[in-house]
């Protein structure tokens, strides 16, 4: 914009973009308020996009982007860049009413007033989609979309497959556990295991947090928390990783109690995310320092360590996806680099602040968390956490359905060890067969089995005849998608556990249950 236009009028402006657009016919032209809504458009939007102006005026010009591009905040990025460097343009497809595409070129301009301020956005499109120039354009972002959905595929059969082995190592531990030895070796090899399994399930699940972040399908289930139990919670989860390494590991909580509207298993991975990433880079011995405390209308957790630090120049960078403070081989701490990006979008999501100070390397680092106080919080009445249930070591018929041949006889001597009468069927017609003649109380049932899956399984079952009380629980390595869990409760289902499956996961549901038989 010249000097000249910054001095013209609101409605001079408006009258010379009727006269160009009225004229444009090869181009989209319209108007944006400042809000992105559209003020006015011309014949050629008309034609490009399929709709007349009364039906468009006042809508966002969002909904002509796709779903993506929506989800990643593209509308209003373009805006933001136009505002901060005079123009903005981008070659994506755009959505026609009828919701087919076409591939266009865009620009967006800030239309100033007499004062110097953005009164409005002028977007100029040209269709692009039969140039050959672009051709290659297109294909690019068309393969990149096919390859995040190959990603995406990838990381939920990434997860199953990962989930699965680790189900029967931790069941196998469990059983080595319930035999009685002396042996300091067997104990030690058994801390090792639990921790290594306990590192897997931590690298998975950050993996699947971090790809539903990405595609906004995380939700939090938010409600008043009492910070210091949720800090004391994280501290208690971290505390053999951090006396693994021999650190002096200290913490500080006030006296009052602190509440937040927080998700409290998100707000406990955030602070055991912290907390591993200090014992982590911290050398043999080093010091650990986790505290809470109120400042003005925040809580604030902190997490210090005297460990290796971070350069000056990687301090910007340290919560992006993949960023690891030392990558070199030399200096290999473990992980993936996504612990802190995962930490900060969830405590952004709880509309909080996570920030990160070091004064160099070998000095150190402090992380910062910053959550906005819950005002006015009536502390609720004291309940008691007992359920009801009959007394532990109550005996039942358990039916395990798993194609896994290793984590089927790790669970069921697990389960037996604990007195309970154990089944075991590889297939689900071997399934069906066995409950109908042994109609047990619970079944185990695992959802990725051969020939006939577990949600037919489940159908088949529930068929039976007096089987409506039998609780029936599904048990996979997938993470389940919201028509997952639809078709969970369609099929049956009582339960719907993700693998690896704790001994205590499954004490906690016998404790709920009576024989049925």
């Amino acid at each position: 914009m010249n000097a000249d236009n910054e001095r013209l009028s609101s409605q001079e402006l408006s009258q010379r973009f009727d006269l160009l657009a009225s004229d444009a016919r090869e181009y989209a032209l319209f108007l944006l308020g400042p809000d992105g809504r559209i003020l006015c458009w011309n014949i050629g939007a008309e034609h490009f996009f399929g709709y007349q102006s009364p039906e468009i005026i006042g809508q966002h010009f969002s909904r002509f982007f796709t779903p993506d591009d929506v989800l990643t905040g593209q509308p209003e990025f373009e805006l933001q860049t136009a505002l901060s460097v005079g123009t903005a343009v981008s070659n994506r497809w755009q959505l026609r009413k009828d919701g087919t595409r076409f591939w266009c070129h865009s620009t967006v301009t800030p239309l100033l007033d007499e004062h110097k301020q953005t009164r409005s956005f002028a977007r100029v499109m040209h269709d692009l989609t039969e140039s050959d120039a672009t051709l290659s354009q297109r294909e690019r972002a068309d393969g990149l979309a096919a390859a995040n959905r190959s990603k995406e595929e990838f990381m939920a059969l990434l997860s199953h497959e990962l989930r699965s082995p680790l189900s029967p190592i931790r069941n196998a531990l469990s059983i080595l556990r319930q035999m009685r030895t002396n042996d300091p070796l067997i104990e030690q090899a058994g801390n090792i295991i639990d921790r290594q399994v306990g590192v897997m399930v931590k690298l998975v699940d950050d993996l699947l947090d971090i790809s539903r972040i990405t595609k906004g399908k995380l939700r939090l289930t938010k409600e008043p928390v009492e910070l210091r139990a949720v800090v004391n919670h994280a501290a208690e989860s971290t505390r053999s990783f951090i006396d693994a390494r021999k650190h002096e590991f200290s913490v500080s909580l006030p006296t009052v109690p602190i509440w937040v509207d927080a998700d409290p298993a998100r707000m406990e991975q955030v602070i055991v995310n912290l907390l591993n990433n200090a014992a982590k880079y911290t050398n043999t011995g080093g010091l650990i320092r986790l505290s809470v405390v109120q400042e003005g209308g925040e809580a604030v957790v902190r997490v210090r360590d005297n460990g290796v630090g971070i350069a000056p120049e990687m301090l910007p960078h340290i919560f992006e996806l993949f960023t690891q403070v030392d990558g070199s081989l030399g200096r290999s701490y473990g992980g993936l680099g996504i612990g802190l990006a995962l930490a900060r979008n969830l405590v952004e999501m709880h509309d909080g602040r996570l920030q990160a100070h070091s004064a160099g390397l070998g000095a150190g680092c402090e992380f910062t968390v910053k959550l906005p106080l819950l005002q006015n919080h009536k502390v609720p009445e004291t309940k008691t956490g007992l359920k009801p249930g009959h007394e532990m070591g109550k005996s039942f018929h358990v039916l395990v359905v798993e194609d896994n041949v290793d984590a089927a006889d790790s669970l069921s001597l697990l389960l037996r060890l604990h007195g309970h009468e154990v089944q075991v069927a590889r297939t689900g017609p071997s399934a069906v067969e066995i409950a109908a003649t042994w109609r047990p109380d619970v079944v185990l049932l695992d959802i990725g089995l051969p020939q006939m899956d577990g949600y037919q399984v489940a159908k088949r079952l529930r068929a039976l005849p007096n089987f409506a009380e039998v609780v029936i629980c599904a048990v996979t390595g997938f993470t389940p998608s919201d028509a997952d869990r639809q078709r969970q409760e369609e099929t049956g289902f009582n339960h719907y556990y993700i693998k690896p499956l704790s001994v205590e996961t499954l004490l906690e549901l016998f404790t709920t249950m009576r024989p049925v038989n």
